[in-house]
């Protein structure tokens, strides 16, 4: 009896034999059969996904100059002036608490070295060196390094050689591209000029021009191929490609690598969807569909439930995710370029204390959070509102896109020492209104965000098992 892996694999013979009359350079790598192309595809969805969503950003913002969202040349620093508001769509669920500056980095011909300065410790900032692979390898900032002015390099892959004096710390990147994300606190609209002067001590210069040497040869000019949310979609695997090149394989990663090799991918194989046979294309269709279901069916189950929100710790370096090529995924998927749990935790919530979805058109809501009982953090926390359909902040008529701790002498509490957040369309009133957080006229998503949370008791970490936990969101 005939299985329908035997069947598809007929079809496949068949044709492969339509086409043997002018053998291809795909033949001759010895193609998979079509219930195999299937199965790669599917992985190598889940595998590229975040390589892939990483190039689409750095090609907005550090190459193509007339996207809407560039930032800056490669190995040039980009100061934001602002914190998002609801005109920035680029990055779904953006933080409004601190104003970002970018660097991409390309550490093709040379280390490039990072310098900061001194800055006040009760002033929040890191940076996040996150590389194409999405692994955050290193952090600067409060935390991580203190507030003392420091300068600090960062290496390709393949870099060898000694740390120059005067170096405090060496990151290096899996991949020859490479993101620096500066997080920057602001303490209130009156305190923008301060940040200003905090980024513009923020400095970045290739190895040679710290050492004041001569330069080396410069790397080769590359054509970056043009990419949008659409032709990520319909040309993936031709991306993914084209960033492989870039991300030397690590130890963990031969296996995969290995069988996107059997399409064609990888390795200077220079894949092209367009040359398969229809029956692989189809397959190979099926396949990325349902590496998607996978990925979108685990961000949903992310973490542990709390009290209708989600806990997670997604995000971290490449021992963080140790091959699990999905969980690194997911976390890309979920918010791409998100903090390790150490750095800031990000419960979130899309229902109430009943399991109801979150609907602005038809609830008013309270956040009460008990006395004594705030988020547990070294720096400050907030919770910040988003539409629900497009994560994004939401206009409002008192520009208000969150609640956050520095905003809590402007509050009122109640009687009992707990703090109660309106969360609502309508303006609740002149008394309520300094802890009001505008919501929309339709679904919500609501992101707390706590940074650098503390590690003793009471502590949200280890993410979702920690012993304080974020209270309901309660309909009235």
């Amino acid at each position: 009896m005939l299985t329908k892996r035997d069947l598809l694999r007929s079809a496949a013979a068949i044709a492969a034999g339509a086409a043997i009359v002018k053998p291809s350079l795909l033949m001759a790598q010895s193609y998979p059969d079509i219930v195999e192309a299937k199965d790669i595809a599917e992985e190598g969805l889940i595998y590229g996904l975040p390589l892939v969503m990483n190039y689409a950003i750095m090609y907005e913002y550090a190459v193509d100059r007339n996207s809407g969202q560039f930032k800056a040349p490669f190995n040039q620093i980009k100061n934001e002036p602002n914190v998002y508001t609801y005109k920035d769509t680029a990055i779904v669920t953006p933080n409004s608490d601190t104003p970002y500056s970018f660097v991409w980095l390309d550490l093709r011909a040379e280390p490039v070295v990072l310098s900061v300065p001194a800055i006040d410790p009760k002033r929040y900032y890191s940076v996040m060196l996150c590389d194409g692979n999405t692994y955050n390898y290193g952090y600067i900032g409060t935390r991580a390094t203190g507030s003392d002015a420091g300068d600090y390099m960062v290496v390709g892959p393949d870099w060898e050689g000694d740390t120059p004096a005067g170096i405090k710390q060496v990151f290096r990147s899996s991949t020859q591209f490479s993101l620096a994300g500066y997080r920057t606190q602001l303490f209130g609209p009156d305190d923008l000029d301060n940040v200003k002067k905090v980024q513009a001590g923020y400095k970045v210069q290739m190895l040679s021009a710290f050492l004041k040497q001569t330069p080396p040869a410069a790397a080769p000019t590359i054509d970056f191929p043009k990419i949008d949310k659409e032709l990520a979609k319909t040309n993936f695997f031709d991306y993914l490609d084209f960033a492989l090149q870039f991300a030397p394989a690590q130890g963990n990663e031969k296996e995969i690598r290995a069988k996107l090799a059997r399409l064609g991918i990888g390795l200077g194989k220079s894949f092209d969807f367009k040359d398969l046979p229809l029956e692989h294309k189809l397959e190979i269709g099926l396949g990325m569909k349902e590496g998607q279901r996978k990925v979108d069916e685990a961000v949903d189950n992310a973490g542990k439930a709390i009290n209708g929100w989600r806990v997670s710790g997604l995000a971290g370096d490449s021992a963080h995710y140790n091959g699990d090529w999905l969980k690194r995924a997911v976390a890309a998927q979920a918010g791409i370029y998100g903090n390790d749990p150490e750095e800031a935790t990000y419960p979130f919530t899309r229902v109430d204390s009943q399991g109801q979805t979150l609907d602005g058109s038809k609830h008013n809501y309270i956040l009460t959070f008990p006395s004594g009982q705030l988020p547990p953090v070294n720096s400050f926390w907030s919770v910040t509102m988003y539409d629900g359909k497009s994560q994004l902040l939401i206009k409002n008529p008192i520009d208000r896109y969150l609640i956050n701790s520095p905003m809590l002498p402007g509050m009122k509490k109640n009687e009992d020492g707990s703090l109660t957040l309106y969360i609502q369309k309508d303006n609740p009133g002149a008394d309520k209104e300094a802890n009001w957080l505008p919501a929309p006229n339709d679904t919500i998503y609501l992101v707390m965000r706590l940074y650098w949370p503390k590690t003793e008791a009471p502590s949200i970490l280890p993410a979702g098992e920690g012993t304080w936990q974020p209270p309901a969101v309660v309909a009235q």
